[in-house]
């Protein structure tokens, strides 16, 4: 069977021009919009929902090659950074069909 990986990323933001709930709900609505539709990632807000200025996004993109999922997760960094600004943090899994499976 072919490779096949799951690249996992959690992105830490601080919206630090938030002033309301609603404020950052658009800003974190912009950056889940712009990865679905430029990355086709699947994306979710697992952790402060109800705080005005912090929230934690998962996001999920699958690939045949480690690399190219790799080059991917650049891209999805880049378009985070480039609407949340300089205070958000990334952590990156890389795991395989077959590691999952275990």
């Amino acid at each position: 069977m072919a490779g096949a990986f799951v690249l996992l990323v959690e992105v830490r933001l601080h919206v630090a021009e938030s002033q309301s709930l609603k404020s950052k709900r658009q800003v974190v609505r912009s950056i889940k919009d712009a990865l679905r539709e430029r990355l086709g990632a699947a994306v979710a807000e697992i952790e402060g929902q109800d705080t005005w200025q912090r929230a934690t996004l998962l996001c999920a993109l699958v690939g045949r090659e480690e690399a190219e999922l790799m080059r991917r997760g650049d891209h999805l960094e880049g378009i985070v950074s480039a609407r949340a600004g300089e205070d958000v943090a990334f952590e990156r899994t890389l795991r395989s069909l077959e590691d999952l499976r275990d």
